[in-house]
């Protein structure tokens, strides 16, 4: 039999948002529980088919899979299969609004991962450019070495908790509603230690310091994160470490400024080099370069060296340093040196071919009094 459209379950329209799925499914979910319909053999699968609705469009990879190919676009195994963590999250988020918490079917609590942690480095622009390897120092909860994160003390044995007998959830009655949630004796586990490790104090997990030595690879910028898998906190009950991010931080840098892949830098360069021509060194993440200056360079000339600026981290060609040529102008001439430069002006006044940007902008300004 061909399954209905989800939309037409939850009774929403296709462009409805997160709010109005999760209203209209809190709906049908109140309407339809088993606990609260036992004389109507039909609520079961009425309840399931509201539950499965939601479980697709309320995720949304597999809700635009749904809109652009229905139930073909989406795994027939992800109800009740493969998604059933994301299927407990669906039922955490909308029984935990009524009830505080719990799995409305009993289900007993899993171990959990272990909190994935943060750590912020901040490094030069040339170990940015180049890679380096550094150590840094975390604090965090690591599996406790005298128990091996079981919590308990060596040869003791875990007893059935007597607050769920074993289950790892206690069943709460709320007006029409039975909802089973986790139980605060055991924590969801079913099992008590009876006797705690001594280190631990039965928690499975201690403080504790370590150093690691972190690999930034060639290229990183501000902002790109490093991931150190199983490096975060350890689990809960024997669940997985979790993860250690590193977020980088380039600081600012005396001669260059970065743009992606390129390198921008400015280059002082004297009045008479300008005028005459010359050469120049600027640097280079590589030592310096010489490049030629050519008569009548202009303040803002922009010079490329092509290749020397920063191999991408995600590949492709290496970007380019350009260098902005900036006209220093002579500073506390002496009465000899002003008087030259004075004639120097003199025999250049008249001469429109020798101050062509001068000339160009006087006409413009004529012609936008005249106008």
């Amino acid at each position: 039999m061909a399954k209905r459209d989800y939309y037409e379950i939850l009774g929403v329209q296709r462009g409805a948002s997160e709010d109005e799925l999760k209203k209209a499914y809190r709906k049908l979910a109140m309407k339809y529980h088993p606990d609260r319909n036992s004389d109507d053999p039909s609520a079961p699968e009425k309840f399931k088919e509201a539950s499965e609705a939601y479980e697709v469009l309320s995720d949304s990879s597999k809700r635009n899979a749904y809109d652009q190919f229905g139930h073909d676009g989406i795994d027939p195994s992800g109800f009740g299969g493969s998604s059933s963590q994301g299927f407990n999250d669906i039922f955490g988020d909308i029984f935990g609004d009524i009830f505080g918490g719990g799995d409305p079917f009993g289900r007993r609590q899993r171990s959990n991962k272990g909190s994935d942690l943060q750590y912020s480095m901040t490094i030069s622009l040339e170990d940015a450019v180049r890679g380096v390897t550094e150590k840094i120092a975390i604090s965090c909860l690591d599996t406790c070495s005298s128990c091996d994160g079981t919590g308990a003390e060596e040869g003791s044995q875990l007893v059935t908790c007597d607050g769920c007998g074993g289950s790892g959830q206690v069943r709460m009655q709320q007006g029409f509603f039975s909802v089973a949630q986790t139980c605060r004796k055991c924590g969801g586990s079913g099992q008590i230690i009876s006797h705690p490790c001594k280190v631990c104090g039965g928690q499975g997990r201690v403080d504790k310091r370590k150093t690691l030595s972190v690999k930034i690879p060639a290229g990183v910028d501000t902002g790109d994160r490093i991931r150190l898998s199983g490096e975060g906190e350890a689990g809960i009950s024997g669940g997985p470490s979790g993860d250690l991010f590193v977020q980088i931080k380039v600081l600012p840098h005396d001669v260059f400024e970065r743009d992606g892949k390129h390198l921008y830098c400015e280059a002082p360069i004297s009045f008479i080099d300008a005028t005459l021509g010359g050469e120049i060194q600027i640097p280079t993440l590589d030592g310096k370069v010489k490049i030629k200056i050519p008569e009548g360079t202009q303040t803002g000339k922009l010079f490329r060296l092509r290749g020397k600026g920063i191999s991408p981290i995600r590949g492709g060609s290496t970007g380019d340093l350009l260098c902005r040529a900036v006209i220093e102008t002579p500073q506390n001439l002496s009465k000899d040196q002003k008087q030259l430069l004075k004639q120097f002006q003199d025999s250049i006044t008249s001469n429109s071919k020798q101050n062509p940007l001068r000339e160009e902008w006087f006409s413009k300004v004529k012609s936008f009094f005249e106008n």
